[in-house]
């Protein structure tokens, strides 16, 4: 059985091809820049062969096209139907109170998903588009899933997961606590599980998807107990371009003072703060770092209050979970800054937590961190969600 995934990010779409016989990787590649100028697109197959074709790529569905051209065509084609592919998973950012887990997709649940996108206003408009797209490409009747994100946060108890308000209010307009990055925290607990060849129950862990969006989640036996993001991927940590947590009265007062419209203060949260919005100049952390390096004041505050932002919540969910067994890094940031590693994880020895600092001088690799005898270990996973998804997708096709 082969299975298509597709991760569709706010200005990006992600694809891997799966052989799920053997869970190997058939094809991979990356559409970015979507809706902005300079669209790039690059992919390679598992045999070495590989692409990189600049293009400009106004919306998802124009990349969805590009994605079928490179498995049916040219130098790095994989395969010659689109009638071998048995299935299409999707990632979708918010499920809301609808959905707490993964799902055939049928028109309701396309509804829904865009019902639900002022919840994750850069993502499920995007996942929408890549649903539809296949559906174009593929037809009604190729199944296709989609995985939530929010899923795996089902399980936090509801004095986490609930707000301080009216709760006739809460319901009616089911405003909680939903959380995101669910299949990447999940996936990442397992593996770890798996590695150590050990079951969850009874472990504490800290997961922290560190990227453009970044999210850190408590998962206690197994669940998830608690996770920053909150009814968008707007709250917790600094993000690149999302300012992350911050005072409602703050943002009235902006918003008052400079008299934007709700969509305009929205726009303002999630795509001018942040990173890009304290620096000045960049959401990436990598240009962040560098500058700070070079002396750039603004620089150095966005990466220090990331650095705090890590430590802070990892220092609450040790005690919200009344300790801790383990300590992962995953996502773009989490996998390759070693700097970010390193600052968090320096001022973590009041756990007793011991880095390995030639183990942490390593970029997108699956390896412990901390040292032997570090009373809390630390790890670097790659995250998988595409993997995640893919078993998923093939779980829900097969009991058709």
């Amino acid at each position: 059985m082969k299975i298509l995934v597709i991760n569709c990010g706010s200005s990006s779409l992600k694809y891997q091809l799966i052989d799920m016989d053997n869970e190997s990787v058939i094809a991979k590649g990356l559409c970015e820049r979507i809706g902005i100028d300079g669209g790039h697109v690059e992919g390679k197959t598992s045999d070495g062969r590989e692409y990189d074709l600049e293009i400009n790529l106004p919306n998802h569905t124009v990349a969805f096209h590009k994605v079928k051209d490179a498995l049916l065509e040219g130098d790095c084609k994989v395969i010659d139907s689109l009638d071998e592919i048995t299935a299409i998973g999707h990632r979708v950012v918010q499920g809301g109170a609808l959905y707490n887990q993964s799902v055939i997709v049928t028109p309701e649940v396309i509804r829904d998903i865009d019902k639900l996108s002022a919840l994750a206003p850069l993502h499920n408009p995007a996942h929408i588009q890549g649903i539809n797209a296949c559906t174009e490409v593929f037809g009604n009747e190729k199944p296709q899933v989609v995985v939530f994100d929010n899923a795996f946060h089902s399980t936090m108890p509801k004095y986490v997961y609930s707000f301080a308000i009216p709760q006739e209010l809460a319901k009616k307009h089911a405003v909680r606590k939903y959380g995101a990055h669910g299949t990447s925290h999940k996936y990442l607990v397992e593996r770890y599980a798996e590695m150590k060849g050990i079951s969850l129950e009874g472990t504490k862990i800290i997961t922290c998807h560190l990227g453009n969006g970044s999210s850190i989640t408590a998962v206690k036996d197994g669940k998830c107990m608690d996770t920053s993001m909150s009814l968008t991927p707007l709250d917790g940590l600094i993000m690149g371009t999302r300012s992350g947590s911050i005072d409602a009265s703050a943002v009235t007062f902006l918003q008052e003072h400079e008299h934007w419209t709700p969509e305009e203060t929205s726009e303002f949260l999630n795509k001018k703060s942040g990173l890009l919005g304290v620096s000045g100049f960049s959401s990436d952390m990598r240009d962040n770092i560098e500058a700070r390096n070079n002396g750039d004041e603004n620089a150095k505050l966005a990466t220090d209050m990331l650095f705090y932002q890590i430590r802070k919540f990892i220092g609450a969910y040790t005690a919200a979970m009344n300790g801790v067994d383990a300590i992962i890094f995953a996502g773009g940031i989490g996998e390759n800054s070693i700097p970010t590693r390193e600052a968090v994880i320096k001022e973590l020895g009041w756990l007793g937590i011991k880095l390995n600092e030639e183990a942490n001088d390593c970029r997108g690799k699956e390896i412990k961190i901390s040292t032997d005898d570090s009373a809390v270990e630390v790890w670097v996973i790659p995250t998988n969600e595409e993997l995640a998804i893919a078993r998923d997708t093939k779980r829900l096709v097969e009991t058709l």
